[in-house]
């Protein structure tokens, strides 16, 4: 019977949930409650894991501690949308207990672990909701603690904490309103519970291999890639030089007497007097590149083997200072950052002045990691960022921890007019804390809607929708739908649209000409006379449109 756990086994515990959940990732996207096509909860919870199981290949270590401080790193680093960043942090709680733990760890040790991730999960969410991922969580490591005393074994136990998973999450729906009204449990959960049977497979003995995708294969684009905004890219944040001088060189003419074997003692004496070595070639040439602080010695290790040819040395920690001097006169108070979707909106942010875009919305949420490494690259001391997502919110949130040398405020965003919105209130002239509370009223002025397509049938909000249905909602709920956009859009925005309102934008996705945006247009001002009515290529993907009232 297994009554410990050790470092290998949690290893291969690790390894197994998150492959469960690459499985299975699609099933619990499906899940999602508003029947649209950008359900990710899967998606981003199965690259949360990825990234923890990235970090963990990193090292072979037997270590407990490392091991879990790497999995407690990697989650945070990947952790994506809500789903992902609670993810990250139950597995931060269990990490905290496991890792200080002896080198074998019983079912009382494990117990405590789990409450510990549901403290710190909780504790990462402002306004806990019941009926979600939370309450899975919860109720699992509540019995753990109540019962790890009677079940000795990890075979026994696991499985019957599965089980009481598998209870709470049955009761999501009567927790949650509107699980209920979509015939569905919450999705977190469900991913949750699949990472649970991945342990336990792991702890039975099946065997577990992952291939962990790159970035590349995670995301359509790198972040930093995207919308061709990639040629300011440095490092803002630059340490000290270890290696002044960058020395390069050809070794031609061999000696008769040099062999492929002093080859390769030149490469490793040349990696005992720095890094970033270079050294390959042949008989006839080799081409050699080091960083070091003894140039001068990486030269006489040549010259043993043959004659120098276009030397080049330059001194990096002059490269270092006039860099940093560069950096630390173009440094400024403040600056921003907005994630969005679209060729489009991206344009519009830099319109207004916005300093970095990164690729971001319902269709794949930026990491934290990824929010934080956009943060870096701002030559700024305050840097406000525009999640313009309520799903990247506690992503965003998370980065601050990633960051060194900035402060990040997030400014609570959950769409892209609102975004708009704290753009415009940006005065480079008030100091941070006067531009958050601005910006944070502006978010106040400002009413959106968005409409897309329906991907299965179901009812919610009050509304039957047949897969196909156009749909209209807000940040909360659907609140139109027909089977065309343009009747779709006019009573979306009749349910928005309130008097003080006196303009109106519509934003067109990538799916929607621009003479159909037009033409709607025409409809929306003939449907809204007292409000000035404006259209702008959006570029966004799934949705059709994205609609502003200010």
């Amino acid at each position: 019977m297994q009554k410990t756990i050790n470092c290998a086994i949690f290893r291969k515990m690790v390894l197994a949930g998150a492959k469960a959940l690459e499985s299975n990732r699609a099933k619990v996207d499906a899940l999602n409650v508003f029947p649209v096509p950008d359900g990710d909860t899967g998606t981003n919870m199965s690259l949360t894991m990825q990234s923890a199981v990235k970090e963990l290949s990193s090292s072979a270590s037997n270590s407990f501690s490392e091991v879990c401080n790497l999995v407690s790193k990697g989650a945070l680093k990947g952790a994506r949308g809500n789903s992902g960043v609670i993810l990250s942090q139950i597995f931060r709680g269990i990490c905290s207990v496991l890792g200080p733990a002896k080198p074998e760890v019983d079912t009382q040790t494990f117990a405590k672990a789990l409450e510990a991730g549901t403290k710190v999960a909780y504790n990462a969410v402002a306004i806990p909701k019941e009926g979600t991922i939370l309450t899975v969580m919860r109720m699992m490591s509540e019995f753990a603690a109540k019962n790890a005393r009677k079940y000795r074994d990890f075979e026994t136990f696991l499985p019957a904490i599965i089980e009481e998973g598998d209870r709470a999450l049955a009761k999501t729906p009567e927790l949650l309103p509107v699980l209920k009204k979509a015939g569905v449990v919450d999705s977190g959960g469900v991913g949750l519970m699949t990472i649970m049977r991945g342990f336990f497979s792991a702890l039975m003995g099946e065997e577990v291999a992952l291939d962990v995708p790159s970035e590349a294969d995670a995301s359509s684009k790198n972040p930093d890639d995207v919308f061709g905004d990639n040629s300011d890219i440095i490092n803002m944040d630059l340490g000290d030089i270890q290696f002044a001088y960058c020395t390069e060189f050809f070794v031609i003419n061999l000696k008769k007497s040099t062999t492929l074997a002093d080859i390769d003692k030149l490469r490793m004496n040349l990696m005992n007097i720095g890094d970033s070595v270079i050294c390959i070639g042949d008989l006839e040439m080799i081409k050699v590149h080091v960083h070091t602080n003894s140039p001068g010695v990486a030269l006489t290790y040549a010259l043993e083997l043959g004659e120098l040819d276009r030397p080049k040395i330059e001194n990096m920690l002059e490269q270092n200072r006039a860099l940093k001097a560069k950096i630390a006169a173009e440094k400024k108070d403040q600056g921003m950052l907005a994630i969005c979707a679209g060729e489009g909106i991206a344009d519009i942010f830099k319109d207004l002045f916005v300093d970095r875009v990164i690729e971001g919305g319902q269709t794949m949420n930026p990491s934290a990691s990824d929010i934080a490494t956009a943060v870096q690259k701002i030559n700024a001391d305050n840097v406000f960022v525009f999640p313009n997502n309520k799903n990247i919110i506690l992503a965003a949130e998370q980065a601050k921890d990633l960051v060194e040398n900035r402060t990040i405020h997030v400014i609570p965003t959950k769409n892209i007019p609102q975004g708009f919105a704290a753009a415009l209130a940006f005065d480079p002239e008030a100091s941070a804390a006067e531009n958050k509370v601005n910006m944070t009223h502006a978010l106040d002025n400002v009413s959106a809607g968005m409409v897309t397509h329906a991907v299965r049938t179901t009812s919610v909000n009050g509304f039957k929708i047949k897969e196909g249905d156009i749909i209209g909602l807000d940040d909360k709920k659907i609140l139109s739908k027909s089977d065309n956009i343009d009747d779709t859009v006019l009573t979306l925005l009749d349910k928005l649209k309130e008097d003080s309102h006196e303009v109106i934008t519509l934003y067109y996705g990538e799916e929607v000409s621009e003479a159909d945006a037009a033409a709607l247009a025409d409809k929306v001002r003939e449907a809204f006379p007292d409000c000035d009515v404006d259209y702008h290529n959006g570029g966004q993907p799934v949705y059709y449109y994205l609609v502003s009232l200010e």
